[in-house]
């Protein structure tokens, strides 16, 4: 389990961005936080809000083993969903690929880089809505923070604290190639097993029920033809709670 240094800065044009400065130096198993992010990006390299108010973090770690990159992502949340738990009382629930809901609404994203040199690093960036008051126009009907839902505000240091120590202890489990402990975790704390969605890819748009996730992390939809369609990468939306 690693031990982590961390680096605290107001404010990083993003901080995977830092986090890839000292990867470049040779340097893992770190930190990088910061209380503000210029150019704070999620997949697809879309804009993430990144306000004063919000924890704003990210893993560096070296990696060996690239093709269970997705893994990291899942734990990544399953800390964040625990976190938001033991900070507020609130139940944070995991929506592949990479987002924590509270009351269905985002609370957090996840961004998970591969960063490949000398040696092989992940690069895990967290970004964490927590005293934010509002939230620009085009996401505001799907974003949310820790102090909208529960009207009280959190230590932001803390919830790092939090999420670090919780990466930590499920990383253990990723060390010791026990992957179907953490695919299980996942699955209890899922928004998304169970419900009917829409899954938008890049080779098109499939509709079905979200039935699981295989050993590679990838979402299992059940099409109304009765075949499994493995979605590797997209977005998802909820069409209906339950069958």
């Amino acid at each position: 389990m690693p031990n982590f240094q961390l680096y605290n800065y107001n404010t990083v044009s993003s901080t995977n961005d830092k986090a890839k400065t000292f990867a470049e130096k040779g340097n893992f198993n770190l930190v990088v936080i910061a209380e503000r992010q210029t150019k704070g990006r999620g997949r697809f390299n879309r804009k993430w809000s990144s306000s004063s108010g919000g924890l704003y973090m990210t893993i560096l770690l070296k990696e060996k083993n690239s093709d269970k990159i997705k893994y990291l992502t899942l734990i990544a949340s399953l800390a964040v969903s625990k976190s938001i738990k033991s900070l507020s009382g609130l139940n944070g629930m995991v929506k592949w690929p990479n987002d924590v809901l509270v009351n269905g609404k985002k609370v957090c994203g996840i961004l998970t880089e591969i960063l490949h040199g000398k040696k092989t690093y992940a690069i895990i960036g967290i970004g964490l809505n927590i005293n934010q008051k509002k939230f620009p126009k085009i996401i505001m009907e799907k974003a949310t923070s820790l102090k909208i839902e529960c009207n009280k505000q959190f230590e932001v240091k803390t919830a790092a604290k939090f999420i670090i120590r919780e990466f930590q202890r499920l990383y253990a489990y990723y060390e010791k190639h026990d992957c179907l402990k953490i695919t299980n975790l996942w699955k209890k704390s899922s928004h998304t097993i169970g419900k009917w969605v829409k899954a938008k890819t890049l080779e098109g748009e499939y509709a079905g029920k979200a039935i699981g996730i295989d050993k590679d992390c990838n979402l299992l939809l059940k099409l109304d033809n009765g075949k499994i369609k493995k979605i590797m990468e997209g977005d998802i939306f909820i069409t209906a709670n339950t069958a």
